[in-house]
Protein backbone atom coordinates (compact mmCIF):
# COMPACT_ATOMS: atom_id res chain seq x y z
CA UNK A 1 0.00 0.00 0.00
CA UNK A 2 1.54 3.39 -0.82
CA UNK A 3 2.58 5.27 1.93
CA UNK A 4 -0.37 8.53 1.08
CA UNK A 5 -2.76 5.86 2.12
CA UNK A 6 -1.96 6.64 5.64
CA UNK A 7 -2.04 10.39 5.75
CA UNK A 8 -4.79 10.29 8.84
CA UNK A 9 -1.75 8.74 10.70
CA UNK A 10 -0.38 12.36 10.72
CA UNK A 11 -2.29 12.93 13.40
CA UNK A 12 -0.96 11.64 17.23
CA UNK A 13 -4.05 11.62 18.75
CA UNK A 14 -5.63 9.39 15.35
CA UNK A 15 -2.90 7.01 15.74
CA UNK A 16 -3.83 6.83 19.79
CA UNK A 17 -7.41 5.62 18.96
CA UNK A 18 -6.82 3.73 16.69
CA UNK A 19 -4.24 1.28 18.27
CA UNK A 20 -6.43 1.19 21.22
CA UNK A 21 -9.43 0.65 19.01
CA UNK A 22 -7.78 -2.06 17.40
CA UNK A 23 -7.16 -4.29 20.45
CA UNK A 24 -10.50 -3.72 21.67
CA UNK A 25 -12.22 -4.28 17.97
CA UNK A 26 -10.44 -7.46 18.52
CA UNK A 27 -11.99 -8.64 21.18
CA UNK A 28 -15.29 -7.34 20.22
CA UNK A 29 -15.49 -9.41 17.34
CA UNK A 30 -14.44 -12.37 19.66
CA UNK A 31 -17.62 -11.80 21.66
CA UNK A 32 -19.79 -11.63 18.82
CA UNK A 33 -18.99 -15.02 17.57
CA UNK A 34 -19.15 -16.50 20.41
CA UNK A 35 -22.73 -15.40 21.43
CA UNK A 36 -23.54 -16.49 17.72
CA UNK A 37 -22.19 -20.07 18.73
CA UNK A 38 -23.38 -20.14 22.01
CA UNK A 39 -27.01 -19.66 21.09
CA UNK A 40 -26.95 -21.66 17.84
CA UNK A 41 -25.39 -25.09 19.70
CA UNK A 42 -27.70 -24.29 22.23
CA UNK A 43 -30.94 -24.09 20.96
CA UNK A 44 -30.15 -25.77 16.77
CA UNK A 45 -32.34 -23.03 15.70
CA UNK A 46 -31.71 -20.62 13.05
CA UNK A 47 -34.44 -18.66 13.97
CA UNK A 48 -32.74 -18.15 17.39
CA UNK A 49 -29.85 -17.23 15.32
CA UNK A 50 -31.35 -14.36 13.74
CA UNK A 51 -33.32 -13.52 17.67
CA UNK A 52 -29.56 -13.01 18.78
CA UNK A 53 -28.48 -10.35 15.85
CA UNK A 54 -32.22 -8.87 16.76
CA UNK A 55 -31.56 -8.49 20.63
CA UNK A 56 -27.74 -6.84 19.78
CA UNK A 57 -29.38 -4.67 16.78
CA UNK A 58 -32.70 -3.73 17.96
CA UNK A 59 -32.14 -1.63 21.17
CA UNK A 60 -29.28 0.61 19.23
CA UNK A 61 -32.09 0.98 16.98
CA UNK A 62 -34.56 2.48 19.48
CA UNK A 63 -31.74 5.27 21.31
CA UNK A 64 -29.88 5.70 18.03
CA UNK A 65 -32.07 9.25 17.41
CA UNK A 66 -31.25 10.22 21.32
CA UNK A 67 -27.16 9.03 20.84
CA UNK A 68 -27.03 11.48 17.80
CA UNK A 69 -28.83 14.25 19.74
CA UNK A 70 -26.37 13.63 22.66
CA UNK A 71 -23.11 13.89 20.36
CA UNK A 72 -24.28 16.83 18.94
CA UNK A 73 -24.49 18.81 22.62
CA UNK A 74 -21.82 17.13 24.38
CA UNK A 75 -18.32 16.33 23.75
CA UNK A 76 -17.78 12.99 21.81
CA UNK A 77 -14.85 12.07 23.48
CA UNK A 78 -16.46 11.83 27.04
CA UNK A 79 -19.59 10.24 25.49
CA UNK A 80 -16.94 7.31 24.19
CA UNK A 81 -15.07 6.79 27.35
CA UNK A 82 -18.28 6.55 29.20
CA UNK A 83 -19.52 4.10 26.55
CA UNK A 84 -16.12 2.08 26.59
CA UNK A 85 -16.36 1.62 30.81
CA UNK A 86 -19.68 0.26 30.59
CA UNK A 87 -18.57 -1.84 27.52
CA UNK A 88 -15.96 -3.75 29.62
CA UNK A 89 -18.64 -4.13 32.24
CA UNK A 90 -20.64 -6.11 29.92
CA UNK A 91 -18.01 -8.04 29.05
CA UNK A 92 -17.27 -9.04 32.23
CA UNK A 93 -20.55 -9.58 33.29
CA UNK A 94 -20.85 -11.87 30.20
CA UNK A 95 -18.12 -14.10 31.02
CA UNK A 96 -19.48 -14.67 34.25
CA UNK A 97 -22.84 -15.44 33.65
CA UNK A 98 -22.04 -18.26 31.03
CA UNK A 99 -18.96 -19.65 33.35
CA UNK A 100 -21.44 -20.04 35.57
CA UNK A 101 -24.14 -21.81 33.46
CA UNK A 102 -23.31 -22.70 29.98
CA UNK A 103 -26.92 -23.02 28.59
CA UNK A 104 -27.55 -19.40 29.85
CA UNK A 105 -29.48 -18.48 26.49
CA UNK A 106 -32.48 -15.95 27.11
CA UNK A 107 -28.94 -14.32 30.23
CA UNK A 108 -26.76 -14.10 26.73
CA UNK A 109 -29.72 -12.36 24.62
CA UNK A 110 -30.38 -10.07 27.74
CA UNK A 111 -26.82 -8.71 27.73
CA UNK A 112 -26.64 -8.61 24.12
CA UNK A 113 -29.75 -5.91 24.04
CA UNK A 114 -27.61 -4.11 27.11
CA UNK A 115 -25.07 -3.86 24.50
CA UNK A 116 -27.28 -2.76 21.70
CA UNK A 117 -28.36 0.20 24.48
CA UNK A 118 -24.70 1.28 24.62
CA UNK A 119 -23.75 0.99 20.95
CA UNK A 120 -26.77 3.63 20.69
CA UNK A 121 -24.09 6.11 22.03
CA UNK A 122 -20.94 4.50 20.97
CA UNK A 123 -21.51 4.85 17.71
CA UNK A 124 -22.38 8.02 16.75
CA UNK A 125 -19.83 8.93 18.98
CA UNK A 126 -16.94 6.89 17.75
CA UNK A 127 -17.78 8.65 14.58
CA UNK A 128 -17.93 12.24 15.70
CA UNK A 129 -14.53 11.85 17.13
CA UNK A 130 -12.60 10.80 14.19
CA UNK A 131 -13.78 13.61 12.93
CA UNK A 132 -12.39 15.68 15.22
CA UNK A 133 -9.30 13.99 15.77
CA UNK A 134 -7.92 14.57 11.71
CA UNK A 135 -6.44 17.78 11.97
CA UNK A 136 -6.18 18.29 7.83
CA UNK A 137 -9.61 18.01 6.86
CA UNK A 138 -8.44 16.98 3.83
CA UNK A 139 -7.42 13.78 5.43
CA UNK A 140 -10.83 12.88 6.59
CA UNK A 141 -11.70 10.41 3.82
CA UNK A 142 -8.37 8.62 4.32
CA UNK A 143 -9.05 8.84 7.96
CA UNK A 144 -12.72 6.62 7.80
CA UNK A 145 -11.31 4.41 5.61
CA UNK A 146 -8.72 3.76 8.20
CA UNK A 147 -10.80 3.29 10.49
CA UNK A 148 -12.59 0.64 8.34
CA UNK A 149 -9.60 -0.90 7.62
CA UNK A 150 -9.18 -1.65 11.85
CA UNK A 151 -12.48 -2.43 12.27
CA UNK A 152 -12.11 -5.11 9.34
CA UNK A 153 -8.65 -6.59 10.74
CA UNK A 154 -10.53 -7.22 13.90
CA UNK A 155 -13.35 -8.44 12.35
CA UNK A 156 -10.79 -10.70 10.12
CA UNK A 157 -9.00 -12.16 12.91
CA UNK A 158 -11.35 -11.86 15.85
CA UNK A 159 -13.55 -14.97 14.47
CA UNK A 160 -10.52 -16.65 13.68
CA UNK A 161 -9.31 -16.60 16.78
CA UNK A 162 -12.36 -17.09 18.39
CA UNK A 163 -12.81 -20.22 16.62
CA UNK A 164 -9.95 -21.25 18.38
CA UNK A 165 -10.53 -20.48 21.48
CA UNK A 166 -14.05 -21.93 21.51
CA UNK A 167 -12.91 -25.04 20.42
CA UNK A 168 -10.41 -25.47 22.95
CA UNK A 169 -11.28 -23.04 26.09
CA UNK A 170 -14.59 -22.21 25.50
CA UNK A 171 -16.90 -18.97 25.34
CA UNK A 172 -16.48 -17.31 28.74
CA UNK A 173 -12.34 -17.27 28.10
CA UNK A 174 -13.62 -15.46 24.53
CA UNK A 175 -15.90 -13.47 26.75
CA UNK A 176 -13.56 -12.51 29.29
CA UNK A 177 -11.06 -11.52 26.49
CA UNK A 178 -13.47 -8.89 25.55
CA UNK A 179 -13.62 -7.26 29.13
CA UNK A 180 -9.21 -6.92 29.16
CA UNK A 181 -9.45 -5.51 25.68
CA UNK A 182 -11.42 -2.36 26.64
CA UNK A 183 -8.17 -1.71 28.90
CA UNK A 184 -6.27 -1.01 26.06
CA UNK A 185 -8.88 1.91 24.43
CA UNK A 186 -9.32 3.69 27.90
CA UNK A 187 -5.59 3.71 27.96
CA UNK A 188 -5.07 5.34 24.62
CA UNK A 189 -7.99 7.49 25.13
CA UNK A 190 -7.09 9.42 28.35
CA UNK A 191 -3.50 9.56 26.77
CA UNK A 192 -4.88 11.92 24.20
CA UNK A 193 -4.17 15.95 23.81
CA UNK A 194 -6.45 16.65 21.52
CA UNK A 195 -10.27 16.38 23.04
CA UNK A 196 -12.71 17.68 20.74
CA UNK A 197 -15.52 20.07 21.86
CA UNK A 198 -19.40 19.87 21.55
CA UNK A 199 -21.13 21.71 19.02
CA UNK A 200 -22.18 25.16 19.69
CA UNK A 201 -25.14 25.15 21.50
CA UNK A 202 -28.59 25.79 19.45
CA UNK A 203 -31.39 26.83 22.57
CA UNK A 204 -33.33 24.22 21.43
CA UNK A 205 -35.10 21.47 23.42
CA UNK A 206 -33.92 18.10 22.69
CA UNK A 207 -37.42 17.36 20.27
CA UNK A 208 -36.18 21.15 18.61
CA UNK A 209 -32.55 19.71 17.34
CA UNK A 210 -34.49 16.45 16.53
CA UNK A 211 -36.93 18.16 14.31
CA UNK A 212 -34.24 20.25 12.81
CA UNK A 213 -32.08 17.20 12.29
CA UNK A 214 -35.18 15.61 9.62
CA UNK A 215 -35.56 19.17 8.14
CA UNK A 216 -31.45 19.22 6.84
CA UNK A 217 -32.08 15.74 6.20
CA UNK A 218 -34.94 16.87 3.70
CA UNK A 219 -33.66 19.48 2.23
CA UNK A 220 -30.26 17.12 1.38
CA UNK A 221 -31.85 14.74 -1.47
CA UNK A 222 -28.46 13.44 -1.85
CA UNK A 223 -27.74 12.25 2.10
CA UNK A 224 -31.47 11.47 1.70
CA UNK A 225 -30.63 9.03 -0.70
CA UNK A 226 -27.48 7.32 0.96
CA UNK A 227 -29.67 6.52 3.97
CA UNK A 228 -32.65 4.95 2.70
CA UNK A 229 -30.53 2.50 0.42
CA UNK A 230 -28.22 1.72 3.59
CA UNK A 231 -31.27 0.89 5.25
CA UNK A 232 -32.47 -1.33 2.06
CA UNK A 233 -29.60 -3.33 2.33
CA UNK A 234 -29.65 -3.81 5.54
CA UNK A 235 -33.27 -5.23 5.56
CA UNK A 236 -32.94 -7.61 2.10
CA UNK A 237 -29.04 -8.24 2.17
CA UNK A 238 -26.74 -7.81 4.53
CA UNK A 239 -28.70 -10.29 6.96
CA UNK A 240 -26.66 -12.86 5.00
CA UNK A 241 -24.10 -13.58 7.99
CA UNK A 242 -26.49 -14.59 9.91
CA UNK A 243 -26.90 -18.18 8.18
CA UNK A 244 -22.84 -18.76 8.16
CA UNK A 245 -23.60 -21.02 11.25
CA UNK A 246 -25.83 -22.78 9.60
CA UNK A 247 -23.49 -22.98 6.48
CA UNK A 248 -20.14 -24.19 8.74
CA UNK A 249 -22.73 -26.74 10.53
CA UNK A 250 -25.24 -27.84 8.26
CA UNK A 251 -23.57 -27.42 4.62
CA UNK A 252 -20.04 -28.03 5.35
CA UNK A 253 -20.53 -30.10 7.84
CA UNK A 254 -18.22 -28.97 10.39
CA UNK A 255 -17.55 -27.35 13.75
CA UNK A 256 -16.66 -24.11 15.23
CA UNK A 257 -13.55 -23.76 13.77
CA UNK A 258 -15.40 -24.11 10.22
CA UNK A 259 -17.29 -21.31 11.68
CA UNK A 260 -14.72 -19.13 11.99
CA UNK A 261 -13.22 -19.95 9.41
CA UNK A 262 -16.14 -18.96 7.07
CA UNK A 263 -16.56 -15.60 8.95
CA UNK A 264 -12.33 -15.08 8.68
CA UNK A 265 -12.75 -15.73 4.81
CA UNK A 266 -15.97 -12.94 4.83
CA UNK A 267 -13.66 -10.44 6.82
CA UNK A 268 -10.94 -11.11 4.78
CA UNK A 269 -13.07 -9.76 1.75
CA UNK A 270 -14.07 -6.67 4.08
CA UNK A 271 -10.42 -5.98 4.79
CA UNK A 272 -9.45 -5.88 0.81
CA UNK A 273 -12.42 -3.77 0.47
CA UNK A 274 -11.00 -1.21 2.94
CA UNK A 275 -8.08 -0.69 2.02
CA UNK A 276 -8.61 -0.87 -1.70
CA UNK A 277 -10.77 2.38 -0.53
CA UNK A 278 -7.38 3.75 1.63
CA UNK A 279 -5.68 3.76 -1.98
CA UNK A 280 -8.19 5.97 -4.31
CA UNK A 281 -6.60 9.46 -4.99
CA UNK A 282 -9.09 12.18 -3.45
CA UNK A 283 -10.01 12.94 -7.54
CA UNK A 284 -11.72 9.13 -7.60
CA UNK A 285 -15.88 9.03 -8.38
CA UNK A 286 -16.62 7.84 -4.69
CA UNK A 287 -20.78 7.14 -6.69
CA UNK A 288 -19.14 5.70 -8.98
CA UNK A 289 -16.86 2.74 -7.06
CA UNK A 290 -19.86 2.76 -4.71
CA UNK A 291 -22.59 1.44 -7.29
CA UNK A 292 -19.66 -0.94 -8.94
CA UNK A 293 -19.22 -2.49 -5.47
CA UNK A 294 -23.24 -3.00 -5.30
CA UNK A 295 -23.07 -5.42 -8.35
CA UNK A 296 -19.65 -7.15 -6.89
CA UNK A 297 -21.45 -7.61 -3.28
CA UNK A 298 -24.79 -9.30 -5.31
CA UNK A 299 -22.63 -11.44 -7.50
CA UNK A 300 -20.72 -12.63 -5.08
CA UNK A 301 -23.59 -13.84 -2.92
CA UNK A 302 -25.20 -15.49 -6.18
CA UNK A 303 -21.97 -17.14 -6.20
CA UNK A 304 -21.55 -18.39 -3.18
CA UNK A 305 -25.36 -19.55 -2.07
CA UNK A 306 -25.25 -23.36 -3.90
CA UNK A 307 -21.51 -23.97 -4.37
CA UNK A 308 -20.50 -26.81 -2.56
CA UNK A 309 -16.51 -27.16 -2.51
CA UNK A 310 -15.29 -25.30 0.64
CA UNK A 311 -12.56 -23.68 -0.33
CA UNK A 312 -14.50 -21.74 -3.27
CA UNK A 313 -17.30 -20.96 -1.07
CA UNK A 314 -14.62 -19.00 0.52
CA UNK A 315 -13.28 -17.40 -2.18
CA UNK A 316 -16.60 -16.33 -3.29
CA UNK A 317 -17.72 -15.18 0.26
CA UNK A 318 -14.56 -13.24 0.44
CA UNK A 319 -16.01 -11.39 -2.77
CA UNK A 320 -19.04 -10.72 -1.91
CA UNK A 321 -17.68 -9.42 1.47
CA UNK A 322 -15.07 -6.81 -0.57
CA UNK A 323 -18.17 -5.07 -2.83
CA UNK A 324 -19.89 -5.03 0.57
CA UNK A 325 -17.53 -3.63 2.63
CA UNK A 326 -16.93 -1.13 0.53
CA UNK A 327 -20.10 -0.15 -0.49
CA UNK A 328 -20.54 0.60 3.52
CA UNK A 329 -17.76 2.50 3.62
CA UNK A 330 -18.28 4.76 0.81
CA UNK A 331 -21.50 5.67 2.56
CA UNK A 332 -19.90 6.50 5.53
CA UNK A 333 -16.99 9.04 3.72
CA UNK A 334 -19.65 10.37 1.92
CA UNK A 335 -21.63 11.12 4.60
CA UNK A 336 -18.55 12.43 6.82
CA UNK A 337 -17.79 14.91 3.74
CA UNK A 338 -21.26 16.07 2.96
CA UNK A 339 -22.75 16.66 6.23
CA UNK A 340 -22.63 19.72 8.39
CA UNK A 341 -20.05 19.39 11.42
CA UNK A 342 -23.16 21.25 13.45
CA UNK A 343 -25.45 18.34 12.23
CA UNK A 344 -22.84 15.84 12.16
CA UNK A 345 -24.04 13.33 15.25
CA UNK A 346 -27.69 13.67 14.00
CA UNK A 347 -27.13 12.89 10.98
CA UNK A 348 -24.91 9.71 12.02
CA UNK A 349 -27.64 8.68 14.34
CA UNK A 350 -30.05 8.76 11.58
CA UNK A 351 -28.00 6.45 9.15
CA UNK A 352 -27.07 3.70 12.16
CA UNK A 353 -31.29 4.27 12.62
CA UNK A 354 -31.25 3.09 8.99
CA UNK A 355 -29.33 0.20 9.46
CA UNK A 356 -30.12 -1.19 12.71
CA UNK A 357 -33.01 -1.10 12.51
CA UNK A 358 -33.44 -2.75 8.98
CA UNK A 359 -31.07 -5.12 9.99
CA UNK A 360 -32.28 -7.03 12.98
CA UNK A 361 -35.77 -6.96 11.68
CA UNK A 362 -33.88 -8.53 8.30
CA UNK A 363 -32.36 -10.82 10.40
CA UNK A 364 -35.53 -12.51 11.68
CA UNK A 365 -36.89 -12.36 8.05
CA UNK A 366 -33.99 -14.52 6.69
CA UNK A 367 -34.48 -16.76 10.04
CA UNK A 368 -37.87 -17.37 9.32
CA UNK A 369 -37.25 -17.58 5.24
CA UNK A 370 -34.64 -20.00 5.71
CA UNK A 371 -37.08 -22.10 7.88
CA UNK A 372 -39.11 -22.10 5.32
CA UNK A 373 -37.23 -22.42 2.09
CA UNK A 374 -33.69 -23.49 2.94
CA UNK A 375 -30.34 -21.76 3.83
CA UNK A 376 -29.15 -21.62 0.40
CA UNK A 377 -32.19 -20.05 -1.58
CA UNK A 378 -33.16 -17.55 0.78
CA UNK A 379 -28.60 -16.29 0.22
CA UNK A 380 -30.02 -16.77 -3.30
CA UNK A 381 -32.80 -14.21 -3.25
CA UNK A 382 -29.93 -12.19 -1.05
CA UNK A 383 -27.81 -11.92 -3.79
CA UNK A 384 -30.56 -10.94 -6.61
CA UNK A 385 -31.65 -7.96 -4.02
CA UNK A 386 -28.24 -6.79 -4.30
CA UNK A 387 -27.93 -6.64 -7.83
CA UNK A 388 -31.68 -5.12 -7.78
CA UNK A 389 -30.28 -2.19 -5.70
CA UNK A 390 -27.14 -1.95 -7.93
CA UNK A 391 -29.38 -1.09 -10.85
CA UNK A 392 -31.19 1.47 -8.80
CA UNK A 393 -27.41 2.93 -7.62
CA UNK A 394 -26.88 3.27 -11.28
CA UNK A 395 -30.03 4.79 -12.03
CA UNK A 396 -29.01 7.14 -9.64
CA UNK A 397 -25.32 7.77 -11.10
CA UNK A 398 -27.01 8.21 -14.65
CA UNK A 399 -29.20 11.15 -13.30
CA UNK A 400 -26.32 12.92 -11.60
CA UNK A 401 -24.11 12.77 -14.43
CA UNK A 402 -26.88 13.95 -16.68
CA UNK A 403 -27.31 16.68 -14.64
CA UNK A 404 -23.81 17.38 -14.17
CA UNK A 405 -23.78 17.26 -18.02
CA UNK A 406 -26.56 19.79 -18.64
CA UNK A 407 -25.64 22.22 -15.86
CA UNK A 408 -21.75 22.74 -17.14
CA UNK A 409 -23.30 23.20 -20.61
CA UNK A 410 -25.31 26.23 -19.94
CA UNK A 411 -22.30 28.30 -19.90
CA UNK A 412 -20.87 27.38 -23.16
CA UNK A 413 -24.37 27.87 -24.98
CA UNK A 414 -24.66 31.42 -23.15
CA UNK A 415 -21.34 32.06 -23.87
CA UNK A 416 -21.60 30.88 -27.76
CA UNK A 417 -25.00 33.11 -28.23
Amino acid sequence: MPLDSFRAFRSRDFRLFFTGQSLSLLGTWMQKTAVSWVIYTQTQSKFMLGLSVFATIFPSALLSLLGGLVVDRYPAYRVLLLTQVLSLAQAALLALVVWLNPHAVWETLGLSAALGCINAFDLPARQSLVYGLVEDKQDLPNAVAMSTTMVNAAQLLGPALAGVVLARFGAPVCFGWNALSFVAVLGSMLAMRQRPAPAPTTGRSLLGDLAAGFRYLRATPDIRFIIVMMALLSLLVLPFATLLPAYAKDIFHGTATTFGVLEGAAELGALAGALFLATLKPTANLNRILTTNTFVFGAGLLLFAYTPWYPVALAFLALSSFGMMARITLNVSLLQTLVQPAMRGRIISLYILAFSAMLPLGSLLVGAVSELIGVQPTVLVEGVAAILLGLIHLRQLRKETSTAVSTASRPAERAAA
